[in-house]
């Protein structure tokens, strides 16, 4: 099920080019804004805006999907803790946002969302390489439970 007017149902976001990995239920993309290195965005493949509106089974396959590409993150960012973020307020749409917070953080206590700084672009070359290295780690880490490809 998809929603016409949803920008993740067409497509348009996250863009194409920061697409790490088909992890099953979700897709993993890298976060547009890399300043905290790592951010990745888990989006649901079906339109949904809510936990409820999932089968049981889909919100235990979600949060296996979260938990495992948040695992991969920890252990390639020497993550001090992990954050997972599931808004929907400016896109109603099931996407996780899965954060690694490094020892070099410049705000340790404070959500993402408020940490002032300058945002962080990957080129291509860039981000095809990061994202290439998380999908490698991502299907080793999924073993074959989830994993679908790239």
């Amino acid at each position: 099920m998809s929603q016409p007017d949803c920008v993740a149902c067409r497509g348009a976001w996250p863009a194409p080019r920061l697409r790490i990995a088909d992890c099953g239920l979700t897709v993993a993309y890298l976060h547009e804004d890399q300043f905290f290195e790592g951010w990745t965005v888990l989006v649901l493949k079906r339109h949904a805006t809510e936990l409820f509106h999932l089968t049981e089974e889909e919100r235990r396959r979600l949060i296996e999907e979260v938990s495992a590409v948040g695992e991969v993150l920890s252990k390639q960012y020497r993550a001090n803790k992990m954050n997972y973020e599931l808004l929907g307020n400016q896109l109603p749409h099931i996407h996780w946002h899965v954060i690694p917070r490094r020892p070099n953080d410049p705000a340790p206590l404070e959500p993402v969302w408020r940490v002032a700084h300058q945002p962080v672009t990957l080129t291509e070359p860039q981000a095809s390489e990061v994202a290439g290295r998380l999908r490698d780690l991502i299907r080793l880490q999924a073993g074959g439970r989830f994993f679908t490809g790239s």
